[in-house]
C-alpha cells in the first residue's frame, strides 16, 4: 500500500521532538521502538561511532494522521552533518473533523509560533499555520 511520509532531521532532539508529536497525535512508533547510532555495525573503512553520539536517533517513525508516516533522525556533526532550521517545507494537516483541527494546532503551537491562526478562509477550509516549539511549520486545513 503507498504512503506518505516526511522526514525530519533534527540536531541532537529527535527524540524529545517525536514524544512531543507522540503526544499530540497519540499511537507508537512504529515497531515500538527508536533505532540508535550505537546499533550501527562497525564497519570497514568507516570510523567508530563517536561516544557521545551512540545514544542519539538514527531512525524514528511515527504514523500520524491518514496513514502519514513522520520520521526523523539526529544529524551529528560529528558525521559530516549541518542541521539547517529553514522555512523549506510544511507539514500539511487535513484532519477529519473542525474540532479536530483545533485540538491539533493548538498541541503543536504549545511554546511555538503561530502565523495565521486558525479560521475559515476564502477557499472554503478552515486553515492555519503555525512553527512548533523545534522549529517545523504545519498547516492546518479541514474542509
Amino acid at each position: 500500500m503507498s504512503q506518505t511520509g516526511t522526514y525530519l532531521n533534527f540536531s541532537r532532539n529527535t527524540e524529545e521532538a517525536f514524544n512531543f508529536y507522540k503526544s499530540v497525535f497519540g499511537g507508537d512508533f512504529v515497531d515500538g521502538k527508536i533505532n540508535r547510532f550505537g546499533e550501527i555495525p562497525p564497519q570497514e573503512g568507516m570510523p567508530p561511532i563517536a561516544e557521545e553520539d551512540k545514544n542519539l536517533v538514527m531512525h524514528i517513525a511515527l504514523p500520524i494522521l491518514g496513514g502519514h508516516l513522520l520520521m526523523g533522525t539526529d544529524a551529528p556533526e560529528s558525521m559530516g552533518f549541518k542541521v539547517n532550521q529553514g522555512n523549506n517545507f510544511y507539514i500539511s494537516l487535513h484532519p477529519d473533523s473542525r474540532s479536530e483541527a483545533d485540538s491539533l494546532f493548538t498541541k503543536l503551537a504549545e511554546a511555538g509560533e503561530v502565523e495565521m491562526p486558525m479560521q475559515d478562509m476564502f477557499w472554503g477550509d478552515y486553515f492555519g499555520s503555525l512553527t512548533d516549539k523545534f522549529g517545523i511549520k504545519w498547516m492546518v486545513s479541514f474542509r
